[in-house]
């Protein structure tokens, strides 16, 4: 198949159960109405997204979920991996905390492209995780033998928001990838909501690897904040796998994300003062306000830290990072306003990359669809964040 036949989708590839739907815990944090059906439902008739990964399925409640909807008819499972719904293919993923010895903990996705896999891995998982029902669970297992038994029953490793200060490769678990796994068994990373590819340009050994952008959703409204677009023959495990893997084509050709000025970690923050220290001295050791010593190191800072480049290097197959503000963060754009919106063009999708800005003005009105232009084109004011905080659109 040549390369100009492929179609381009988007996908967002971490997103949280809440509840199954007989109200069983599976994210504690997460919205209650974050079940595998609502997912599904928003991602396809709302968000507009063709791809999304689904990073709790290993918990048998959510499996239960699964198959409900399989034996209705409602969804199906296709054979190249993924279960299809609507114009949604959703990919079956887990979240997984690992802890080596003498580090700090780190979250890690994998992906399998069918159920049966995925009972299987969870079978695996339940003799070394104390609540495999839960999300985000330790295993208590070496991570090199997690990423032999993913690979040996099919499935793909990716580091999940890997510069974050709490539970990640980078932030908090060593200075190099390769200190925590094998880097022959990881197909791509994720950055996380307070990084760019251009941050990740100062760590050399990620220059190999496919670099994704994705929501980490905990409630319905955060799906697709951050997301991909790829070019695939079709929105399923195999062609996802290709992608990853820049094969026959197929590969993510654009990531779409939030400033990072507007991740919650962006910056370093004072427990003293309670201040965001958002100096030009990214190597700050004291809080510039009030003297502390007390800092969580913000994400840009922690990447200076252990920076193996004095500038960053962006690969040649690394695609554009476009800095796109999602239509929730867009000061005077309530829900009812967004309503008419989606009424009116059909998915969030439609409103922030298809519809002429002159088109959203007739429903939205010249001020509005100003700022969802200038949310498409990452020119809107922002002001950053840190400390747990969300950074926020400047109105002035």
């Amino acid at each position: 198949m040549s390369e100009t036949s492929l179609q381009r989708y988007y996908a967002d590839l971490h997103i949280h159960i809440g509840r199954t739907e007989r109200g069983e815990p599976v994210k504690i944090s997460g919205s209650r109405n974050l079940t595998f059906a609502q997912i599904a439902s928003e991602a396809s008739d709302r968000k507009g997204i063709d791809l999304i990964g689904i990073i709790d399925c290993h918990s048998p409640g959510v499996q239960t979920d699964i198959k409900t909807s399989l034996d209705k008819g409602d969804m199906k499972e296709l054979e190249e991996g993924g279960i299809s719904y609507g114009r949604t293919t959703i990919l079956l993923g887990s979240e997984i905390e690992i802890r080596e010895p003498g580090m700090g903990p780190a979250h890690l996705l994998v992906f399998f492209p069918h159920l049966y896999m995925m009972e299987e891995f969870t079978g695996w998982m339940s003799k070394r995780m104390k609540n495999v029902s839960l999300s985000s669970q330790r295993l208590h297992a070496p991570a090199l033998t997690l990423q032999d038994e993913v690979t040996a029953r099919g499935g793909i490793l990716i580091p999940a928001h890997i510069f974050t200060p709490h539970k990640s490769i980078y932030g908090s678990a060593a200075p190099r990838m390769s200190d925590v796994l094998d880097l022959s068994g990881v197909s791509a990373v994720e950055l996380g909501l307070s990084a760019d590819s251009e941050m990740a340009g100062y760590l050399s050994e990620l220059d190999d690897f496919t670099i994704l952008t994705n929501s980490d959703a905990h409630s319905l409204g955060k799906i697709g904040r951050e997301y991909n677009e790829m070019a695939l023959e079709k929105p399923n495990y195999r062609e996802f796998e290709k992608a990853l893997a820049r094969a026959d084509g197929r590969r993510v050709t654009a990531n779409y994300g939030l400033n990072p000025r507007l991740g919650k970690y962006h910056r370093s923050y004072c427990r003293g003062c309670q201040s965001i220290i958002d100096e030009q001295d990214i190597t700050v050791q004291r809080c510039s306000y009030c003297g502390s010593t007390k800092l969580t190191r913000g994400v840009l800072d922690r990447i200076h830290s252990i920076a193996d480049r004095e500038a960053p290097y962006v690969p040649a197959h690394r695609p554009p990072y476009h800095y796109q503000v999602p239509l929730e963060f867009i000061p005077g754009l309530g829900k009812a306003k967004l309503a008419h919106l989606l009424e009116a063009f059909g998915t969030e999708m439609n409103i922030l990359h298809r519809v002429p800005i002159e088109e959203l003005a007739k429903v939205a009105g010249t001020e509005l669809s100003t700022a969802i232009g200038e949310a498409r084109s990452g020119t809107l004011q922002l002001i950053a964040g840190g400390g747990g905080t969300y950074g926020k659109v400047y109105k002035g």
